[in-house]
């Protein structure tokens, strides 16, 4: 029983951390903080899924969520420029 206990609570720490890195990611006027928060978010989204042992959903969103989607947004905001006008 305590086991569920301590799983129910970091699930719920991971969505609350969900929650507060999106709103930032959202009003973030420096793109590259958004694109950390919109990261952290996803990190937060990865151990709530291997929480709820979905281990082929945690492979495939840590790899395109974590790694790839940042590093394009990334490279596409040295192009373009750091900060929203």
């Amino acid at each position: 029983m305590m086991a569920v206990d301590i799983v129910m609570g970091l699930l719920a720490a991971s969505a609350l951390i969900s929650v507060i890195a999106t709103v930032l990611a959202v009003q973030a006027r420096d793109l590259l903080k958004a694109v950390i928060f919109s990261a952290l978010q996803s990190v937060a989204y990865t151990l709530m899924y291997f929480m709820l042992m979905a281990p082929d959903i945690v492979l495939v969103y840590a790899a395109v969520a974590v790694g790839i989607y940042p590093l394009i947004l990334i490279l596409l905001i040295k192009k373009v420029g750091r900060y929203e006008v």
